[in-house]
């Protein structure tokens, strides 16, 4: 028989640095803000602009939607909890977030290693790679991961929301997860953070490892280009998303490979939950020259619309 009695949780968030707390929500406001037109207009400019209609565009525009999604889970309530105390999340709530957060976390995982496929693709196979990369593939290329991240993760929520939760409600976090949601638990955690360990391994380190794989073959393939123009227009459109995925798994095997935690697990997630999906737009637009381009013609349309309407 269930003991739980905890009807909710209070989020802890940031309240060791109570006195600067009118400075973290300006500062989580603004990171959330420039995430979320960042990654609207990227995913506007790919739609609006033909020459951005390649394989490797529209995976980008997925990811971007996927950031905005992600950062969404957890930043939103963080907000709220650091310009009104609001502090409370219920106990389904709690575990609602805890799923849908860890489920797009592990959409981008594999969604990462989708990119790199498509770009492993692009130089090894330059051919056949249009032949290949059909609208139907590259939709069930992108569908893929959301299929994955929504079905691995079950296992271990599941698991989790079985605990017994008889007293303790306080979570050192910003958001409801794992490690945290565990810490609590009145019975033995054992098997919960045993399944969490284990979907790690497929979770996270398996597209990681595909993902380092893949590129250890691209690099190989471009050191075999003769001419120093090929070899540098083949790293160009592989070095923004190697510095996105350094980012984001940087942070988040050191968090969930060991689910039992540290005390910094919070200030590494907020990396990973908004601050990475705030600078991602910058890393596509400033090393991309095909999405600098299209920046440029949208705005000289804009700038000869204005003139035009204000003649």
């Amino acid at each position: 028989m269930n003991k739980t009695v905890v009807t909710h949780f209070i989020l802890v968030a940031f309240a060791d640095l109570n006195t600067f707390q009118n400075l973290l929500f300006f500062a989580f406001l603004l990171t959330y803000a420039i995430c979320i037109i960042g990654n609207t207009f990227i995913m506007l400019l790919v739609r609006t602009d033909l020459s951005l209609s390649s394989p490797m565009y529209f995976f980008i525009s997925i990811f971007s939607a996927l950031e905005i999604m992600f950062a969404s889970v957890t930043v939103p309530k963080l907000l709220s909890n650091l310009v009104a105390g609001n502090n409370v999340i219920t106990f389904s709530g709690c575990f609602i977030q805890m799923y849908i957060f860890n489920s797009l976390g592990v959409t981008e995982c594999y969604l990462l290693a989708v990119m790199v496929f498509d770009r492993h693709l692009a130089i090894n196979n330059p051919l056949r790679y249009m032949s290949i990369m059909t609208h139907k593939c590259c939709v069930s290329l992108a569908l893929f991961p959301w299929l994955v991240g929504f079905g691995f993760v079950l296992v271990p929520a599941i698991i989790t929301a079985q605990l017994e939760f008889c007293g303790p409600n306080i979570i050192d976090h910003f958001f409801c997860d794992l490690g945290p949601l565990q810490k609590l638990s009145c019975s033995d955690p054992f098997v919960s953070r045993l399944s969490t360990s284990v979907a790690a391994v497929f979770d996270v380190v398996l597209p990681f490892l595909i993902i380092m794989g893949l590129y250890i073959h691209i690099i190989t393939t471009i050191t075999k280009i003769k001419t120093d123009e090929g070899k540098r227009k083949a790293f160009s459109t592989c070095t923004s998303h190697l510095i996105v995925a350094s980012l984001f798994y940087g942070t988040a095997i050191i968090v969930y490979v060991n689910p039992g935690g540290t005390n910094h697990d919070k200030y590494l997630a907020f990396m990973y939950t908004a601050f990475t999906p705030m600078i991602n737009p910058f890393i596509y637009t400033f090393r991309n020259q095909d999405v600098k381009k299209a920046f440029r013609r949208l705005l000289n349309q804009f700038v000869t619309k204005s003139c035009t309407a204000s003649q």
